[in-house]
């Protein structure tokens, strides 16, 4: 509990949660007045902690839409001071278990990304392992038993005062429609310790896993086994289920638990492709569903702002959503979903001009033809017909929509993630690169051995960069 308690390990975690800002719990107090707040009431605070006193306070429960169904999906919302605290939690025990956990486990941890779980599992379809286990716990976070995480953590944890502290925040009460009610189960999803709780639980699974020697990658609660047949497949899905009743005390979906092929299923938002071109990626159907529903509320024809606006809205989620969504494989679908938005904004301002005379104006103030013009502006049909005409795309062309500052989907190139997936070394891959005599040698930090790598630095002087000494 001292290392918890430690000022710099207190400095980053509150540091930590003032970036993640967040709503405020059941005691009203924001992440701008935690400082303060810190100020008057840590010292207590800190007694408490260390002599096992501290009681943590209810947590408030929200409930948002689940983006695959009609369910609800639970949050927790602990307060801030709480946050703090489960941050400061996770600070010290993350370092420890981390090291210890799978390779093949993607989800919240630090330097793993859902980009490296996806290709992990393309790696394994291109050696041949083309069908897929998908194992879905049922209301995973909801469902953890409290006794058996516990049990696993008191297993490398002799802390007992900082196991009791963690029990608290497990079993501390739900405010929910003006009721408080205490869990028994799970971990309440939106506080800060949920995320490497649910880690332990399920590195049990990928031992095991790893045990009879099964290619696997799992992301949070997300777990996909590959096998080269269905036939297999079905063994697998038969011998893993009990192992996750019986030893996690976890429920198995069976509705959204599966074997089939990749192309079939998606994970973490992508999919695969078959035919002949195999086993690249791509959005998942109802990754793109989303993304066009949530496209065609910003550029609503009838919310009654400017051209100029909704690109600014539009360009934020544009860029998020690329960032994630640009690791696929098929530009063309890149391409397409950017003439798709550039068709509804021209649709936006051709709805917005209204009057036929403004039409015929803007269209000739924009270089078109007088007669096209007046054949547009005066034309019967749509916005979404009218838009496709030679004089409304040149009018308002793509030139225009990039000087406004919209986002082109398809001008995202991402880089490939830094996983193993050709079972070789990274460092390995970059040292061959070049020539030989045109390396660098280039110390790895925190190398006990003084080992070098070479990277391949090709017709630029060191001196000229600043690479004076290495």
């Amino acid at each position: 509990m001292e290392e918890v308690v430690e000022h710099h390990n207190m400095q980053a975690a509150l540091k930590q949660v003032r970036a993640n800002k967040g709503s405020p719990g059941v005691d009203g107090m924001s992440v701008d007045e935690l400082p303060d707040f810190l100020k008057a009431h840590w010292p207590e605070i800190k007694d408490q902690l260390l002599d096992g006193t501290y009681q943590p306070q209810v947590i408030k429960r929200v409930e948002i839409p689940k983006p695959r169904s009609q369910e609800k999906r639970k949050l927790g919302i602990p307060c801030v001071i709480d946050r703090l605290i489960q941050q400061a939690i996770l600070q010290v025990l993350q370092w420890r278990w981390d090291p210890t956990f799978s390779e093949f486990s993607y989800g919240f941890r630090p330097g793993r990304s859902a980009h490296q779980a996806v290709a992990q599992a393309q790696s394994y379809m291109e050696q041949g392992y083309n069908v897929v286990v998908d194992m879905d716990p049922e209301k995973f976070f909801d469902q953890v038993c409290h006794d058996h995480l516990m049990s696993r953590l008191a297993e490398r944890l002799p802390d007992k005062q900082l196991l009791k502290l963690i029990r608290g925040y497990l079993q501390a009460g739900i405010l929910a429609d003006g009721l408080v009610t205490a869990p028994e189960a799970g971990t309440p999803q939106g506080s800060p310790l949920s995320p490497f709780l649910s880690n332990v639980v399920l590195d049990e699974l990928d031992k095991e896993l790893e045990a009879r020697g099964h290619r696997f990658c799992r992301y949070a609660d997300d777990s996909n086994i590959y096998v080269r047949s269905l036939r297999a497949g079905e063994r697998v899905m038969a011998s893993i289920s009990p192992f996750i009743t019986e030893r996690l005390k976890l429920k198995v979906n069976e509705s959204k638990s599966a074997v089939d092929h990749p192309q079939n299923r998606s994970f973490l938002g992508f999919s695969f492709t078959g035919g002949k071109s195999p086993n690249r990626r791509k959005i998942a159907p109802k990754a793109l569903s989303r993304f066009k529903t949530r496209v065609k509320e910003l550029t609503r024809r009838n919310q009654g702002r400017s051209l100029g606006q909704v690109i600014s809205t539009l360009s934020e989620y544009l860029r998020g959503w690329r960032g994630y969504f640009g690791f696929c494989q098929t530009s063309s679908v890149l391409r397409d979903l950017d003439r798709w938005i550039r068709h509804r904004l021209r649709c936006l301002q051709w709805k917005q001009w209204m009057v036929y005379r403004r039409r015929k104006a803007e269209l000739i103030k924009r270089g078109i033809n007088p007669e096209l013009a007046h054949t547009a502006a005066f034309s019967a049909k749509g916005p979404w017909r009218i838009s496709h005409t030679p004089g409304v795309r040149i009018a308002l062309n793509n030139q225009l929509f990039d000087r406004m500052g919209l986002i082109r989907l398809s001008a995202h190139r991402r880089i490939e993630p830094h996983s193993n997936r050709h079972g070789r070394d990274p460092y390995a891959w970059w040292c061959g690169r070049g020539d030989a005599e045109k390396r660098l040698p280039i110390s790895i930090p925190g190398d006990k051995k003084d080992e070098s790598l070479c990277i391949s630095r090709t017709r630029v002087s060191s001196e000229r960069n600043g690479w004076s000494s290495v």
